[in-house]
């Protein structure tokens, strides 16, 4: 302290306060430095505790990095719509050790998953996600730099859901592109196109479903629910597998739901029985469809992850909450009914989402070493749950399915 006193640094309340004439300042990609206006110098070690920082993270959401005609760095705040030459980081600087990586549970929201993360090298394809979870889904991405494709069969409402998005961000990249689940041949179409573009696709969430529809056979000659749900982007992965392989690291999200267990695909014999996939009029009851084609989605993520993670492309099957207020209900009055009266118990629609980004971003990694797994409701702390049909997973997880198809 005799030393700290003698050189003028001992009238500051707080060991990391710096003393007069010293200021905190940071490098482009982050590491804190100090400068001494009055000897005009700079150094690494903060003036008075000889310790080294830097900031943790990337920028915080909704802001960014841009440089003046002078070639000096300032930040950009689009949210509140103002500038500074301050790094928002360094209010929350960290000394230079390894952080632990942080536990999510299912009230965590999605912008906590994705806080700090630069996707601006990512291209992320999302089936369904001009409404509901999907369009939450691409709008985080979105707003963190990927850029999004929306999948959807209405190109209208599909423009209108980028327009909210570029809303809060007009930078965000965002395009509309005509995919119909329902007409194998719309989706062999919808993959010619994209195959077109000639860019990469790192993330692929398959979540377009529809429920508790009326009986209908699709131009294909299929039930509808088992072809929006099931088949159509069982198609889309078997045409785009190529891609998927080429932009290794990649990840598949298949939006399932924990109603896959109410249900099984085996005859009275115990051997499977593919005429319940697509029923007759006779015997369709549109839960159990619905129920099937969930099933059908995580047996299809689990030997798809078995057969494309030795290329670097990891498959997760997730469950993101159970009776989430989206358009998935929109069909049947009674639906709708116990949906509107669960709603005041159940998740946000920033809540379910966080499980989707959590296993394309996060839990891609670990997947790749342990195998693909079927997420379930709950804290990470409780374990995974075992589909009924797959007793061989054993990837922990989250929550439910959904999508409405548009």
């Amino acid at each position: 302290m005799a030393a700290l006193k003698y050189a003028g640094m001992d009238d500051t309340d707080s060991e990391d306060e710096l003393p007069p004439g010293w200021e905190e300042r940071s490098t482009k990609d982050g590491w804190v430095y100090y400068a001494n206006h009055d000897e005009m110098k700079t150094q690494w070690e903060h003036p008075k505790t000889g310790k080294k920082k830097r900031c943790a993270g990337d920028l915080p959401y909704g802001w960014e990095q841009e440089t003046d005609d002078k070639g000096q760095v300032f930040y950009v705040d689009h949210i509140n719509k103002r500038t500074t030459y301050f790094d928002p980081r360094q209010a929350f600087t960290v000394e230079d050790v390894v952080v632990k990586p942080k536990r999510y549970d299912g009230n965590t929201a999605a912008l906590e998953i994705l806080q700090g993360r630069d996707l601006s090298d990512k291209v992320v394809l999302i089936t369904g996600g001009n409404s509901g979870i999907g369009f939450e889904t691409a709008k985080s991405f979105a707003l963190h730099g990927a850029q999004v494709i929306l999948a959807c069969r209405n190109l209208s409402r599909a423009r209108k859901a980028i327009g909210l998005i570029q809303q809060e961000w007009h930078k965000a990249r965002v395009e509309a592109m005509m995919c119909d689940l329902a007409s194998l041949r719309g989706v062999r179409e919808f993959s010619e196109a994209f195959k077109a573009k000639n860019i990469p696709l790192h993330i692929l969430v398959c979540n377009a479903a529809v429920c508790t529809q009326p009986w209908r056979l699709t131009e294909d000659g299929l039930e509808s629910t088992f072809q929006i749900c099931h088949l159509g982007h069982f198609l889309l992965l078997q045409c785009l597998q190529d891609v998927l392989r080429r932009s290794a690291p990649a990840r598949v999200v298949v939006v399932s739901s924990e109603s896959h267990r109410f249900t099984d695909l085996v005859d009275s014999c115990g051997k499977v029985d593919l005429d319940l996939l697509s029923p007759s009029q006779s015997s369709y009851w549109s839960m159990l469809a619905y129920n099937r084609a969930k099933l059908c989605n995580v047996l299809f993520s689990t030997e798809l992850h078995r057969r494309l993670s030795p290329h670097g492309v990891s498959c997760n099957a997730v469950h993101p909450g159970n009776m989430m207020y989206t358009s998935l209900h929109r069909s049947w009055w009674l639906m709708t009914l116990l949906f509107t009266l669960a709603r005041p118990f159940t998740k946000s629609m920033i809540c379910p989402i966080n499980t989707t980004r959590r296993m394309s971003w996060r839990w891609g990694e670990a997947a790749s070493r342990r195998g693909g797994g079927c997420g379930s409701q709950g804290d990470e702390s409780r374990g995974g749950v075992r589909p009924a049909a797959v007793q061989d997973h054993d990837e922990r997880g989250k929550d439910d399915d959904e999508q409405a198809l548009m």
